[in-house]
Order: C-alpha cells, then structure tokens, then sequence
C-alpha cells in the first residue's frame, strides 16, 4: 500500500464526504430542473473514487460495503453514458436521473453504516446493527430517498435536441 492505514482511510473519508456533498446538489439541481454540470462531474468521479477505493482496505472475505461498491460500480458506467454520451435525450433522462439518485443513496447507506460503527452513542444503541434504531434510521434514509428521486425524475425536464443551425 502506498500509504499508511490511516492516510489511506482519511483520504477514503475524504472522497466519500465530497461524493455525498456534490451528490446532494446534483439532486438539488435536479429537483430545481436545474442541470449542474460542473457538480455532475465531481459527483461521478468522487463516487467512482470512492466505490473503487472501498477495495483498497485489507479484507479477508466480502463484507456489506464491498457489495455497495460492486453495485454502484455496475450502476455508473450507464450514468456516465447517460449524461456524456447520449447527452440526457429520451429514455437516458431516466437513466441519469435514477442512477444518480441510487449511487447517491448507496453512498449515504455506507454513511450510516460508518456512523453507527464510529460514533459511540450510536455504536452503544446498534452494536450489531441490527438493532432498531439502525433499521430505522436505514429504512428513513431509504425513505427520504425515495421521496428525493421521484421529485427530481419529476422535475428535471427532457432534454430538447435543437436542429443544427
């Protein structure tokens, strides 16, 4: 490894943290029918970084988190097609828009799953995490999700191709 354990995982946090905060404004934009490029691309990249850097921790076996990476993994690819390549037109609106919203969730799940392992007054409430304020707190996050997604599929408008000049 070529850094330390620590560095490596502040630099982990780091990513996830800015993934998260680009996330929300791109759904922020997105519920606003507002398209925020620059945030889309900071989004997409720093969630790529941080599915991807998910793997560089030691592990012996597959545990929850790498399975979140593997699926937000899978979901990206026909994001990032959605939005640079077919430009958001038809069908690929819906593309961008759910499978944003989705990595956006699978980020904030991991969250929640960190907070409840570091944070002690919620390590004290879930030890297992299979506690209920855990399942609670996931399922209201789910929640919440929901809610946020359907907002932005509803609100951000079809792309309109314009007929060359």
């Amino acid at each position: 490894m070529i850094f330390d354990i620590t560095t490596f995982t502040l630099i982990h946090t780091l990513i996830s943290l800015i993934a998260i905060t680009a996330g929300l404004v791109v759904m922020g934009g997105l519920m606003a029918g507002k398209r925020l490029d620059g945030w889309v691309g900071l989004f997409l990249l720093t969630t790529a970084l941080t599915s991807i850097t998910g793997f560089g921790f030691p592990f012996t076996a597959l545990i929850a988190s790498h399975y979140v990476g593997v699926i937000s993994l899978l979901i990206l690819p026909p994001v990032i097609y959605a939005r640079y390549r077919k430009h958001l037109l038809g069908s690929w609106r819906g593309v961008f828009v759910v499978g944003t919203a989705l990595t956006l969730y699978l980020n904030f799940f991991v969250l929640v799953v960190q907070l409840f392992r570091r944070v002690p007054a919620l390590l004290v409430s879930a030890p297992t995490q299979q506690e209920p304020p855990f399942v609670v707190t996931q399922v209201l996050v789910m929640a919440m999700f929901a809610i946020l997604s359907v907002a932005a599929f509803k609100k951000f408008p079809p792309q309109v191709v314009k007929p060359f000049q």
